[in-house]
């Protein structure tokens, strides 16, 4: 019998504290868009992979551009070196 007289106060406190949580939440705007926050964490990473990866294509594409420039140069001076030495 002394339980009850403990357990239906905090029961009570319980449920009081319960109900200021779900209104916070909804004060808040907790429950204003369900459905696209769960797919703008997808589509956030998939963005953000595909800007990676399209940084990276630009970087391989300039680094062969550079190589490409640099062969040619290098290229260019060896058949200018071989007239040279003719």
């Amino acid at each position: 019998m002394l339980s009850i007289f403990l357990l239906i106060p905090l029961s009570l406190m319980l449920f009081v504290v319960a109900i200021w949580a779900v209104r916070y939440a909804v004060k808040s705007n907790q429950f204003e868009d369900l459905d696209n926050a769960s797919q703008r964490i997808i589509l956030d990473d998939r963005q953000e992979r595909r800007q990676t990866m399209q940084a990276h294509e630009r970087s391989a594409s300039t680094q062969q551009k550079d190589k490409t420039a640099a062969t040619d140069g290098n290229n260019d001076n060896s058949e200018i070196d071989k007239d040279s030495k003719i």
